[in-house]
């Protein structure tokens, strides 16, 4: 971290860039840590912040873990600690999901974490961890 003209930055490792340290920016920061040297995510398939459709609006989804043949395989929404995880992160979740089609989905403010295994959408199961990055 830094400071730059009265904002505190951070260095951004996916993005390669310094970023004005938000609170959601935080919380995305951290967890993007947490994936690649806790869990052992790999950092090259990792997405942040990037541009998708949902309907016939442009979005900007947090992170995505792509699994080794390259198709979305983990969706993870962010929100600021102040944010309460409720429904209506989970319906932003799931719009995400209409265009990307993740296995597993993550949401987070840092305090409430909650990860559901989609892979079976009759069945979908909220895990205590996340999964093991083994795709």
């Amino acid at each position: 971290m830094r400071r730059e003209n009265d904002k505190v930055t951070v260095f951004d490792p996916l993005r390669k860039k310094w970023l004005v340290l938000t609170p959601e920016e935080q919380v995305r920061q951290y967890l993007l840590h947490y994936l690649m040297q806790v869990k052992g995510y790999p950092k090259t398939l990792i997405a942040v912040e990037k541009k998708i459709k949902v309907g016939s609006m442009d979005k900007r989804f947090d992170i995505v873990v792509y699994n080794r043949n390259h198709e979305p395989w983990m969706l993870v929404e962010c929100k600021a600690p102040f944010v309460v995880i409720d429904q209506a992160t989970l319906f932003q979740l799931l719009n995400y999901q209409r265009t990307i089609q993740c296995d597993y989905w993550v949401m987070s403010n840092g305090h409430q974490h909650f990860c559901a295994d989609a892979r079976n959408v009759q069945a979908i199961s909220w895990l205590t961890d996340l999964p093991l990055y083994n795709v």
